[in-house]
C-alpha cells in the first residue's frame, strides 16, 4: 500500500510538471487518468501491481 501510495504521487508530480511546461495537454491527461482507472479493473491489474511490487522491491536494494 505504501509504494503505490509513493507511485501515485510520484506520477502525479511528473504529470503536474510536464503539464507546467506544456509537454502534455489537459485531454492526454484525463484519457491516460481514464485508462489507469479502467485497467485496474480488469484481469491486468494483480499482474500491475506484481511488477510494480518487483521494482520498487528491486529499486529498494541497490546501493550505490
Amino acid at each position: 500500500m505504501l509504494v503505490s501510495v509513493s507511485a501515485v504521487l510520484l506520477l502525479g508530480l511528473l504529470i503536474w510538471f510536464l503539464l507546467r511546461i506544456h509537454y502534455l495537454r489537459l485531454p492526454d491527461v484525463l484519457i491516460s487518468g481514464i485508462f489507469g482507472f479502467l485497467l485496474a479493473a480488469t484481469g491486468a491489474a494483480p499482474l500491475v501491481t506484481t511488477a510494480l511490487t518487483g521494482l520498487s522491491t528491486f529499486l529498494g536494494q541497490l546501493r550505490f
